[in-house]
């Protein structure tokens, strides 16, 4: 069955950087977009950053894309999210999700939190 299972949460200072990673099972990988959508403390979902099959195309919310970097390892089904100068607004649950926001996104996984805080 089609699994998605975060990692690299964790709590972090203003101003730094994190990882977080999702592993994919149970379905072609490389032939899926992937997207990753966070949810602050008490808000709705947020879409943050989508990737093509291949890696070459990447889609950001503008408010976020100088901070954020979305990359996947195709040969071993990994998808990544690189978080930058980080702020306390960034903390959330970070969701990897498959699919993306036009045609939709089928499974998602059961998040990882970051916190952001001195």
């Amino acid at each position: 069955q089609v699994q998605l299972v975060e990692s690299g949460g964790g709590l972090v200072q203003p101003g730094g950087s994190l990882r977080v990673s999702c592993a994919a099972s149970g379905f072609s990988f490389s032939a899926y977009y992937m997207t990753w959508v966070r949810q602050a403390p008490g808000k709705g979902l947020e879409w943050v950053s989508t990737i093509y099959h291949g890696g070459g195309i990447t889609f950001y919310a503008d408010s976020l894309k100088d901070r954020f970097t979305i990359s996947r390892d195709n040969a071993k089904n990994m998808l990544y999210l690189q978080i930058d100068s980080l702020k306390p607004e960034d903390t959330a649950l970070y969701y990897c999700t498959r699919g993306d926001p036009l045609a939709g996104m089928d499974y998602w996984g059961n998040g990882v939190l970051v916190t952001v805080s001195s």
